[in-house]
């Protein structure tokens, strides 16, 4: 049964209300798909049963549930590739110059979704950067679905996510074939924190980051938001920090504390104004309940 236009602007309110996400009027095949499929795993006759569920407000998980559904989720290993051969060749390196007097280093994969992009890093550390496994070396991945999160720290991939962007070389290195999945070895998995988060939400006791991954994230988002969501990445970016976003994403008209620098084929954010001194002495490093310290091997 499609969606009444009553029902499809009620979904939108509700979607823009709890993720800050805009469901454009041109979305409804989708959300009616989407919300179609929350509908038979849950039991419902069709998707206004759902919605009329969530209206009566007795089950607050459906809320989420179909919140996390009408989300897209794609991603894929060493995505764009231009970004992590900036990261290779320009920003670890020079946030490990940076950073020696103290050897802690802190990486932050937002809206992370199944997690290939934390592991990339991840993998991109070991295999290139092993001295920084000697560190206080934290990465953390954050998503607002809960789904996905429980998926990206479990670390089990099939055939076809991991073709995307892996190579053989790296596939048998870094992963165990099991049936037809694969699963990151329990070495790379270790290595990354993942936890719920709805970027919408105060963060205030996330502590702060020397690199914060925004990628792929803000092209879901109104300018207002997007410039509130800037806001808060700067409060968490320590003064000489990186910032990278999706190659179709800017912080141009919306946020005039950062500067675009371009290397590589990459574009990554530095912050414009604000002095560098005395950044690589650790200021602001406290991290309250993140977790604990990585362990090498």
């Amino acid at each position: 049964m499609p969606l009444t236009p009553q029902s499809f602007d009620y979904l939108r309110s509700l979607v823009l209300q709890r993720s800050a996400i805009v469901l454009g009027s041109d979305k409804l095949y989708l959300a009616e798909a989407r919300l179609g499929a929350v509908a038979r795993e849950r039991n419902f006759t069709d998707s206004e049963a759902v919605l009329s569920a969530i209206r009566s407000g007795g089950d607050r998980d459906l809320t989420r549930i179909v919140i996390e559904a009408m989300t897209t989720n794609e991603t894929s290993f060493f995505r764009d590739k231009h970004p992590f051969t900036a990261l290779r060749n320009v920003i670890l390196p020079e946030l490990m110059r940076v950073r020696t007097p103290d050897r802690c280093l802190r990486i932050w994969s937002a809206a992370c979704s199944s997690g290939q992009e934390a592991y990339s890093i991840a993998l991109l550390i070991r295999d290139h950067f092993p001295t920084l496994m000697s560190w206080d070396l934290r990465l953390f991945a954050t998503d607002m679905s809960e789904e996905m999160v429980d998926r990206a720290r479990a670390g089990r991939f099939t055939a076809m996510e991991v073709s995307r962007g892996l190579s053989p070389e790296l596939l048998a290195r870094h992963f165990t074939q099991s049936g037809t999945c694969w699963t990151v070895n329990e070495n790379v998995r270790r290595m990354v924190e993942f936890r719920t988060m709805n970027l919408i939400d105060s963060m205030a006791n996330f502590g702060t980051f020397d690199l914060i991954l925004l990628r792929n994230v803000l092209i879901y988002f109104d300018p207002a938001m997007k410039k509130t969501i800037f806001g808060r990445m700067s409060r968490h970016l320590r003064p000489d920090g990186y910032l990278m976003l999706g190659t179709a994403e800017t912080t141009l008209n919306l946020d005039e504390s950062y500067a675009s620098v371009h290397s590589g084929g990459a574009t990554y954010f530095r912050f414009a104004q604000r002095s560098l001194v005395g950044s690589a002495r650790g200021e602001g490093y406290p991290l309250n309940d993140l977790g604990r310290k990585q362990r090498s091997e």
